[in-house]
C-alpha cells in the first residue's frame, strides 16, 4: 500500500513539474484579442489624408477648359496633370511596398502626408506668385506640384488593408478598409463638386488651389504629432502578429507563381483602369453632347456617392458572411453591364436623367468593390504582407490606367460641327473610345468570374492559430470567435 501511495506522488511530482508555473502567454494572446481606441483616430488621420491626395489628383480634370486657358495648355497637358499620377506611382509602389511591411505604418503615413502638404502648396504658389506671360513656367510649377502628390499616394493609398490588419479585429478589417478606401472616392466627389463651383472662370484656379491646400497642411500635423506608433501594444487577431512575415522578395515570388492572385492582378487592374479613365475623362465625354461642367459634376458625385453607399452595404455583409469571391463576381457582372449602357447614353443629347442613373449604377456596381477586392488580394495571398499583395494589384492598375487613357484619347476624332457643345475649342469625338472602354470592361469581367477561385488563406491561418487544426469550413466571426478585449 505504502508503495502505492509512493508511486502516485511521484507521478504527481513529475505532472506538477510538467505544468508551468506561469500562464502560457502565447496561448493567452490567441484567446484574448485587446483593441484600443486609438484605432479610431488612426483610421481617421487616414481617411483625412486620402480624402485630401485625392482633391490633389482630380483638381483639375472636372475643369479642364478652364485649366488650360489659365496655365496656357493644352487638354492633353491638361490630362497629364492627372496622368502623373499614375506615371509616377508605378516605380515608386514596389519602394513604398518594402517600407509599409519593413519601416512601418507610421513612417510611411508621415512621409506620405509631408509630400501631400508640399505638393499641395507648390501649386498654390506656382499658380498665384507668376505673373509673367510665359505660361509655360506657370504649368511646370505646377506640374512639379502634383508630382508632389503623386509621389505622396502609394505611401497613402496601399495603407488601408495594412492598417485594417494592424488595428483591427476579424470582424472589422473589411469594414475599416472599407471606410478608409472609400475617403478616397470621397476626395474625389469633393474635387468634382468643389472644382466646377469655384473655378468657374480661368482666374479662380488660384483660389481653388488654396482651399485644397490648407486642408494637406492640417492633415499633415495631425499625422505628423497624432500618430505615435505602427502597431497597437498588442494585436488584434492572431494574423496581426505574423503581418508582413514573409520578406518582400519572396513574397513577390510567392505572388507571381499564385494564380488566382494572378487572374484579381489582371482583371482587378483594369476595373481600376476603367474606372480612372471615368474620373478622368467624365467632363470632355459629357461637354460634346452638350452638359455642362456643374451637370458632369454631379454625375461625378452620383457615381462616388452611390460607390460609397455600395461599399457600406458590401463591407458589412462581407464582414459577417466572408463570402468575398461571390460578392465580388456579383458586382463584376452588374460593373460590365454598367459600362456598357454608360458608352451609349453618353453618346445621346438631352438625356440628364438617364446618364445621372447610369452613372449612379456605375458607382453603386463597380466603386464599391475596391476595398473588398484589396482585402480577397490578402486573402488569397497569405502570408504575404498586406502592403505587397495589395500594393502589386494598385500598380497593376496604375500601368493599366496610363494605357488606357492614352489609348483612348488616340482613339477620338475631332469634330468639325458640334452645335451643343460645351468644350470650348477642342471638340472631340468619343465614340469608339467608349465602345472600346466597354468592351475591355466587359472582357476583364468575364474572365474573373470565370477563371478566379482561390481559398481564404488568412481566415484558414487565423483559425488554425486559434483552435490548433484548420476547419472544414471557413467560419464567420460570430461562431467560435475568440474573445475581444475593448479598451
Amino acid at each position: 500500500m505504502e508503495e502505492d501511495v509512493a508511486e502516485i506522488q511521484t507521478v504527481c511530482s513529475s505532472v506538477s513539474a510538467a505544468v508551468p508555473r506561469t500562464p502560457n502567454t502565447e496561448l493567452k494572446k490567441l484567446l484574448f484579442f485587446k483593441v484600443y481606441k486609438i484605432r479610431w483616430f488612426v483610421l481617421l488621420v487616414l481617411c483625412l489624408l486620402n480624402c485630401s491626395n485625392a482633391t490633389l489628383w482630380l483638381t483639375f480634370a472636372p475643369v479642364a477648359d478652364q485649366s488650360a486657358k489659365f496655365l496656357g495648355a493644352s487638354l492633353e497637358e491638361v490630362n497629364w496633370l492627372s496622368l502623373v499620377y499614375m506615371v509616377v506611382a508605378i516605380p515608386l509602389s514596389f519602394g513604398t511596398t518594402w517600407m509599409l511591411d519593413t519601416l512601418g505604418l507610421r513612417t510611411t503615413l508621415i512621409l506620405g502626408a509631408w509630400l501631400n502638404m508640399f505638393g499641395a502648396l507648390l501649386r498654390f504658389v506656382g499658380a498665384s506668385i507668376y505673373t509673367g506671360h510665359d505660361s509655360t513656367v506657370r504649368y511646370l510649377l505646377v506640374m512639379l506640384g502634383q508630382t508632389l502628390g503623386a509621389l505622396a499616394q502609394p505611401f497613402i493609398i496601399f495603407t488601408p488593408t495594412k492598417m485594417a490588419a494592424l488595428w483591427f479585429p476579424d470582424q472589422q478589417r473589411a469594414t475599416a478598409n472599407m471606410i478608409a478606401s472609400m475617403s478616397n472616392a470621397l476626395g474625389i466627389l469633393l474635387a468634382s463638386i468643389l472644382s466646377p463651383v469655384i473655378a468657374d472662370t480661368p482666374a479662380r484656379i488660384p483660389d481653388l488651389l488654396l482651399v485644397y491646400a490648407v486642408p494637406a497642411c492640417i492633415i499633415c500635423f495631425l499625422a505628423t504629432l497624432g500618430i505615435r506608433s505602427s502597431t497597437p501594444p498588442t494585436p488584434p487577431s492572431a494574423s496581426a502578429e505574423s503581418s508582413g512575415s514573409e520578406p518582400f522578395l519572396q513574397g513577390i515570388k510567392l505572388l507571381l507563381t499564385n494564380k488566382a492572385y494572378l487572374v484579381l492582378l489582371l482583371c482587378f487592374g483594369s476595373g481600376i483602369a476603367v474606372f480612372t479613365c471615368f474620373s478622368t475623362l467624365l467632363e470632355q465625354i459629357l461637354c460634346v453632347q452638350g452638359y455642362t461642367n456643374t451637370f458632369a459634376g454631379v454625375c461625378s458625385a452620383l457615381f462616388i456617392v452611390f460607390g460609397i453607399v455600395g461599399a457600406a452595404v458590401l463591407g458589412i455583409y462581407v464582414d459577417k458572411t466572408k463570402k468575398f469571391i461571390e460578392a465580388t463576381k456579383v458586382n463584376m457582372s452588374f460593373t460590365a453591364l454598367s459600362c456598357i449602357a454608360f458608352s451609349v447614353v453618353s453618346l445621346m443629347q438631352e438625356q440628364k436623367v438617364a446618364v445621372a442613373v447610369v452613372c449612379s449604377l456605375f458607382g453603386f456596381f463597380g466603386f464599391s468593390i475596391y476595398p473588398v477586392f484589396m482585402e480577397l488580394a490578402v486573402e488569397c495571398s497569405y502570408p504575404v504582407g498586406e502592403a505587397t499583395s495589395a500594393g502589386l494589384v494598385f500598380v497593376s492598375g496604375q500601368v493599366q490606367s496610363v494605357i488606357y487613357i492614352i489609348l483612348l484619347q488616340a482613339l477620338t476624332k475631332r469634330l468639325a460641327d458640334s452645335p451643343l457643345s460645351t468644350c470650348g475649342d477642342a471638340v472631340l469625338s468619343w465614340r469608339v473610345p467608349m465602345m472600346v472602354l466597354a468592351g475591355l470592361c466587359t472582357f476583364f469581367s468575364c474572365c474573373y468570374v470565370i477563371f478566379f477561385h482561390t481559398r481564404y488563406r488568412r481566415l484558414e491561418a487565423e483559425q488554425q492559430a486559434v483552435y490548433g487544426t484548420k476547419q472544414g469550413k471557413v467560419s464567420t466571426p460570430s461562431d467560435n470567435a475568440p474573445s475581444v478585449i475593448l479598451s
